[in-house]
């Protein structure tokens, strides 16, 4: 499949995620309200601010699509790191927010009375969508290799495991444990933040030019290999959005032509785009110095 029919698709994924939020958050604070659950209601909140998470992913998306132009020669791309940052950000804030609730609330000795089983039920029924919600959209992330997808991802699970959290704190209050309903929020909110750190981590990484050791490692050494490739002087990599744009300065014989380390350097183009997808491969080529040795 064409890689901007991923990208469609991974954008289906994003307005998904918003869509199943809006109709959860009604639900929720609908059903909290009813059953006298703070924690369902606390949740329902919770996936309204999610909303416009993912509505940040999704502008982020549409920018990066933008072809570059003379303020942007090298395109849009990290405008979807930018907006994964922005996920990262809110996700904390709520992960915060649930903390210090939880540990007040269980400081306080708990709620006083038991919320009804209808906010159990309505929590357990959103972390089953969540969780769905999340296979799907974790499969589109690695597919379209999307970083700001992979983010709503992780805030997706963050979310089922809120639920699930919330049902948990609903059930121990009706078996009169009406400690565990804090203590749950309060376990939950450090996993949300665990969570936005690294994804936080992670963007900051990409958008400070960091790349991984290893990979370029095995760059390297498939570079080496190719026919003609007497060295790699120099190899670098960063990522722009989805794209990975490779920097390699090659060393050949010094007798060679022009033509023919030309075409060593395009076979070194063709290999990195055969084997990793990367479709921007610069090379720098260099003479090879050949010592003449006399007697």
């Amino acid at each position: 499949m064409k890689n901007v029919e991923w990208k469609q698709r991974a954008e289906a994924g994003v307005l998904l995620s918003v869509a199943v939020y809006l109709l959860l958050a009604a639900g929720k604070l609908l059903a909290g309200s009813a059953a006298g659950s703070d924690g369902v209601k606390a949740d329902g909140w919770n996936n309204l601010s999610d909303v416009i998470a993912s509505a940040a992913v999704y502008i982020g998306m549409k920018i990066a699509k933008k072809p570059r132009d003379r303020n942007h020669p090298y395109g849009h791309s990290r405008a979807e790191n930018i907006s994964s940052l922005l996920a990262a950000f809110l996700m904390m804030s709520i992960g915060v927010d649930v903390v210090v609730s939880g540990a007040g609330a269980l400081l306080h000795g708990g709620k006083k009375a038991a919320p009804d089983w209808l906010a159990a039920v309505v929590a357990l029924t959103s972390a089953a969508v969540m969780l769905l919600i999340y296979m799907a959209n974790t499969r589109l992330a690695q597919r379209t290799n999307s970083a700001a997808l992979a983010a709503v991802a992780k805030d997706n699970l963050s979310d089922a495991l809120v639920s699930v959290g919330a049902a948990v704190g609903i059930v121990g209050a009706q078996l009169e444990w009406l400690w565990l309903d804090p203590l749950a929020a309060l376990i939950i909110g450090t996993i949300i933040c665990k969570t936005a750190w690294e994804v936080f981590m992670e963007t900051a990484h990409t958008l400070t030019d960091g790349f991984d050791e290893k990979q370029l490692a095995a760059y390297r050494e498939e570079i080496a290999a190719v026919s003609g490739v007497r060295d790699v002087v120099d190899i670098k990599a960063r990522t722009l959005g989805n794209d990975i744009v490779l920097e390699v300065t090659i060393r050949v014989d010094s007798r060679l032509t022009v033509v023919k380390s030309h075409e060593i350097a395009d076979e070194v183009e063709r290999l990195m785009k055969q084997r990793h997808n990367i479709r921007a491969t610069h090379i720098h080529v260099e003479p090879e110095v050949h010592m003449d040795r006399r007697g």
